[in-house]
């Protein structure tokens, strides 16, 4: 069976956010167009980060896929690693704050992301 990658971005359970990469089988269809069964969403929101854009360390607020549409998007990690997005990539960003977190803490929880290259990132982020 054919699949596409979804590359996670969650909360562990040492409270850092962390990268995985799960097979989402393109189960529907037909051989000239598999699909994968359809995902719940609740909304979506388009965002455009000008050049030089960088956030501070944050969680996400609501699980959300983010596609990018233009541009390059870098996640940074607390353990110092990152993966950059091109356009026509996308992610689940699930870095929720844990339940047991009274507060958040820069110093271990979250992810930055910055816009990359010479092009202004923009960015579709679709809540589910």
């Amino acid at each position: 069976m054919l699949h596409l990658t979804k590359v996670t971005l969650y909360t562990d359970t040492d409270g850092h956010a962390k990268f995985r990469d799960e097979p989402v089988a393109l189960s529907e269809g037909s051989p000239q167009a598999m699909l994968s069964p359809v995902f719940p969403s609740t909304g979506y929101q388009l965002r455009h980060s000008p050049v030089g854009f960088r956030s501070q360390f944050h969680c996400t607020l609501i699980p959300q896929w983010v596609v990018i549409l233009s541009g390059q998007m870098e996640i940074g990690l607390q353990d110092g690693s990152s993966r950059v997005f091109q356009p026509g990539e996308h992610f689940y960003s699930a870095d929720v704050l844990p339940p047991d977190a009274p507060v958040f803490d820069a110093a271990v929880h979250g992810h930055w992301s910055r816009q990359v290259g010479a092009e202004p990132l923009v960015t579709l982020f679709v809540q589910g």
